[in-house]
């Protein structure tokens, strides 16, 4: 291979790396800006008690998410206590924060509370977003 193939070639590497690492950035603002935007129209359909509506051929409509996390510093803690109440085989060397979600939803059931040995040991709050798909065809 002469060497003005091997300098094209680093050429293009260096010019994928930037292009990669401004497409990064960009997504990174883009990010950002769709979180706000989504955050300010999930309030507004809130204030409005509005459900969902259409729009140019898109339903948007509120959807809650519960997302749990153990209490920072009590993650052992967490592991242990959930391993001697037979929740054992939800936790591996770390519990996957759907799986997480999934179980502190089921230990809150009907009276909205955690039992008191958990209750210190996770972080819960819930989500709002907005979710987007294509409106179905009206008959």
């Amino acid at each position: 291979m002469d060497s003005g193939s091997l300098f094209e070639l680093a050429d293009q590497l260096k010019a994928l790396r930037e292009e990669k690492k401004s497409a990064d950035e960009q997504a990174k603002r883009l990010g950002a800006a769709i979180s706000k935007v989504e955050f300010a129209l999930s309030e507004a359909m809130a204030l409005s008690e509005t459900q969902n509506f259409t729009r140019a051929g898109n339903t948007f409509y509120l959807k809650t998410r519960l997302h749990a996390s153990a209490v920072a510093g009590h993650r052992d803690e967490l592991f242990a206590e959930m391993k001697k109440r037979g929740f054992g085989g939800l936790v591996h060397e770390a519990v996957h924060a759907d799986a997480l979600a999934s179980f502190v939803k089921e230990q809150l059931g009907e009276k909205d509370a955690l039992p008191g040995w958990l209750a210190d040991l996770v972080n819960v709050y819930h989500k709002t977003t907005v979710g987007v798909r294509k409106a179905g065809k009206k008959e």
